[in-house]
C-alpha cells in the first residue's frame, strides 16, 4: 500500500468526510481534503496547483478551502480561495493549522483532520454563513494525487 492509502483507514476516511459535511452545514464555504505521497516543490505552490486541478475556484463566493497533505514529506497546508482572503485577517488559519499539526505530531491523523475541518467550518461561518439556497458545490470525497 502507498503512504496515502495507509494515512487513513476506510472508516477514518468516512469520518473525515462526515466532518466535512458537518462543517459545511453551518457555512456556505466548501472544504476538500487532498492527499499526496510526496512533495517535490514548494508546499504552497503545490496546494495552489491542486486547488485549481480540483476546480475549487469555481464556487459562487470563491470560498473553497483545501486541506493539502503530502504524507511522506510530512507537509500540511491549508489553502483558502480569494473570496476568503478578502474578508479575513492574515492570521485566520493559524489556530486551525496549529490544531491539525498538534494532532499530526502525535500520529493522530484522522483526529487532526476532523478537528481542523470542524474548526474551519466554525471560523468560516462568521464570514460565510449558510445561505438559504446553499448547495454543495464541491465533492466532499478525499482526493488523492
Amino acid at each position: 500500500m502507498s503512504a496515502t492509502e495507509d494515512f487513513l483507514s476506510p472508516l477514518e476516511e468516512q469520518e473525515v468526510i462526515a466532518a466535512i459535511q458537518k462543517a459545511e452545514n453551518n457555512t456556505s464555504g466548501e472544504i476538500r481534503v487532498h492527499l499526496e505521497q510526496e512533495l517535490f516543490k514548494d508546499a504552497h505552490e503545490r496546494a495552489l496547483e491542486v486547488f485549481h486541478l480540483l476546480e475549487m475556484e469555481n464556487t459562487k463566493l470563491n470560498n473553497g478551502v483545501l486541506f493539502y497533505i503530502a504524507v511522506q514529506s510530512k507537509t500540511f497546508v491549508i489553502y483558502g480561495d480569494q473570496g476568503i482572503h478578502k474578508k479575513v485577517p492574515l492570521d485566520f488559519w493559524n489556530n486551525t493549522k496549529n490544531l491539525v499539526i498538534n494532532h499530526f505530531k502525535q500520529q493522530q491523523f484522522k483526529q487532526g483532520l476532523v478537528a481542523g475541518i470542524l474548526e474551519a467550518g466554525k471560523q468560516l461561518q462568521e464570514y460565510f454563513p449558510i445561505l438559504i439556497d446553499d448547495t454543495n458545490e464541491l465533492s466532499n470525497e478525499i482526493s488523492r494525487g
